[in-house]
């Protein structure tokens, strides 16, 4: 259904955007919902749609806003299309390097295993980045995002937990 035509391209930019938006915005929200699988890809392709007329406000044909519009919704989804596409080949192409990966487990005594359980899990990954990832202090600091002396200070609380849990006498013992 057309819509009356955008104030002429003398208004100021605002104006003239608003009044594009107002008289387009049903017609391609209508056209992506009959195009995309989920109603908000539809609304990222009038998202987009606007966003390019708001950045390429010059270019857009006051006689023609509406089919310009139209040629912008169809190429933002061939995009969006490209990149769903794009992200199911890398997800396929991850599953096949996932199966195919060996993760090797290390023969850890219960009793470790057991006292490395017991700590609460901000400890248990703490130490994790440590041992397991070997990541340093300073690396500690922008993965945690906290200051040097608060990761020593937390590290040294959980070295000292771990260390309490694995001198306490096991029920199996």
């Amino acid at each position: 259904m057309a819509r009356a035509a955008p104030a002429p391209s003398g208004g100021d930019a605002r104006t003239r955007f608003e009044a594009l938006y107002r008289a387009h915005y049903q017609d391609l929200l209508g056209y992506a919902l009959r195009r995309c699988d989920r109603p908000e890809d539809a609304a990222d392709v009038v998202a987009e749609t606007f966003l390019v007329a708001w950045r390429r406000l010059d270019v857009v044909p006051v006689d023609q806003a509406r089919a310009w519009l139209f040629g912008v919704a169809r190429n933002a989804m061939a995009n969006q299309h490209r990149a769903d596409r794009r992200r199911t080949n890398l997800a396929a192409r991850l599953r096949s390097e996932l199966a195919q990966a060996e993760v090797v487990r290390a023969d850890v005594p219960d009793e470790v295993r057991d006292a490395f359980r017991e700590l609460p899990e901000a400890d248990r990954e703490l130490l994790r980045l440590v041992a397991w990832e070997g990541l340093s202090t300073d690396e500690l600091t922008v993965a945690l995002d906290c200051s040097a002396n608060a990761v020593r200070i937390r590290l040294h609380r959980a070295r000292r937990r771990f260390a309490d849990a694995l001198r306490r006498p096991s029920l199996t013992a």
